[in-house]
């Protein structure tokens, strides 16, 4: 049974209190690879699949439930299983202490009644705090799932991946902050502040911006000095985590949602995966 979402609070609030509770910046990705697994769940896997996902991502969420302020499984790595990856993203969701936000990787975006599907389903079906969006249909697209209270969203603006900035690092002219030309992430960044104020979401829009790029991260928060940034690039894309906690946090030193995912889930794939895990979410707990 799911629990639901208190309307009474935006989404960057409850990250905001769970961090706090915590002493935490850190999100763990939960992406179940099979590949990864120990061999006892590798095993189990063949007659209960849905079951040896659940398993591992629940060993994962009671070893480090009290060191993170959010969890974020991605979309993807469910699907790769069909359906028995879909229920244990479902029973993944309900096994997450209700304190503690989730954001569902999935960047998603349609137009309309389309996007409107989308937001009722993971938010009422999977009753998730937070999904990540892709903007390039623009506003109209983002309505939908601003229209329920106490959820999130967390625009694509400046992404982790290496060949990101052949379209994000692409000069726009844009005469509406009399600077002329601009990388397209910082239009991207200038238009998620004008939506915060267009549809009255602050605590309700952030930003995804990896920490591969520490001095856009930079910029992108000088622009959002408040909303949330989602910075995944941590751990094995190499991101530099210093660097990151100084451009991602905002002035009173929360705003950061520092995900790592694979350096912390997958630090052992021996039975003892769980405690490895919790060590190595409690080393960069501790860096941060």
């Amino acid at each position: 049974m799911t629990t639901a979402i208190p309307t009474t609070t935006t989404f960057n609030a409850r990250v905001r209190a769970a961090a706090e509770r915590n002493g935490s910046l850190l999100c763990v990705g939960l992406d179940p690879d099979l590949r990864r697994f120990p061999a006892s769940l590798r095993s189990r896997f063949e007659s209960d699949p849905a079951g040896a996902l659940t398993a591992f991502n629940q060993a994962i969420i009671e070893s480090t439930s009290d060191l993170v302020c959010a969890y974020k499984p991605n979309l993807g790595f469910y699907l790769a299983y069909g359906l028995p990856g879909l229920e244990a993203l479902l029973r993944t969701c309900e096994l997450i202490p209700s304190e503690i936000p989730i954001i569902l990787d999935a960047k998603v975006n349609d137009l309309g009644h389309t996007a409107t599907a989308y937001a009722t389903g993971y938010f009422e079906q999977f009753n998730v705090d937070a999904v990540t969006f892709s903007p390039y249909l623009g506003a109209d697209s983002l309505a939908p799932f601003l229209a329920r209270p106490g959820r999130g969203v967390l625009i694509l603006c400046r992404t982790s991946n290496p060949s990101a900035g052949d379209l994000q690092d692409l000069p726009v002219v844009w005469g509406e902050t009399g600077a002329g030309s601009l990388p397209l992430y910082e239009v991207m960044a200038h238009k998620i502040a004008a939506w915060i104020t267009q549809f009255d979401a602050a605590g309700a829009i952030g930003a995804v911006t990896g920490a591969t790029y520490p001095a856009q991260m930079a910029a992108i928060r000088r622009i959002l000095p408040t909303a949330p940034l989602l910075i995944p690039g941590i751990g094995e894309q190499g991101g530099d985590l210093a660097a990151t906690v100084r451009a991602g946090m905002d002035a009173e030193g929360f705003g950061a949602i520092v995900n790592a995912s694979r350096s912390v889930t997958y630090a052992s794939s021996d039975d003892d995966f769980a405690a490895a895990a919790r060590s190595a979410a409690l080393a960069l707990c501790d860096e941060i």
